[in-house]
């Protein structure tokens, strides 16, 4: 998909919402991080906060922030669950995300506890439909 000019990564196997979150499920664990299309709007990531694991939290909730040379963003949770794992190097190494948003630059990995909110998640298809608007 060409967005701006530019081929944009938006894997098939993954899910997606609508404030640029991607998730990859495994059993009950979901892998968050932001897309290829968020950093790519953000441009050069400088700065990135993210919660302790232990924290649970909610659906649609504010979980970090991501800051660029651009503009300050918050990380909105497409899940509710406990956070079991924070991708910590990443604090130091921000550009991981810009380079590879979907392997190296995941952000959290969480202990999904309602899995029926997966049903409410956008196929890579309706992502691509979201962000051509």
């Amino acid at each position: 998909m060409l967005y701006k000019g530019r081929a944009m990564n938006v894997p098939a196997d993954l899910k997606y919402s609508s404030t640029h979150e991607w998730i990859s499920v495994e059993g009950d664990i979901a892998t968050i991080g932001i897309t290829d299309h968020a950093q790519s709007e953000l441009g050069d990531i400088v700065y990135i906060e993210l919660p302790e694991a232990g924290r649970v939290i909610s659906i649609e909730e504010v979980f970090g922030t991501v800051e660029s040379v651009k503009a300050v963003s918050d990380l909105y949770s497409p899940l509710t669950g406990e956070i079991i794992e924070v991708n910590s190097p990443i604090t130091d190494a921000t550009e991981t995300v810009n380079e590879d948003p979907y392997v190296r630059g995941w952000l959290v990995r969480l202990k999904v506890t309602n899995p029926a909110e997966l049903d409410e998640l956008l196929s890579a298809t309706a992502y691509e439909e979201l962000i051509a608007e």
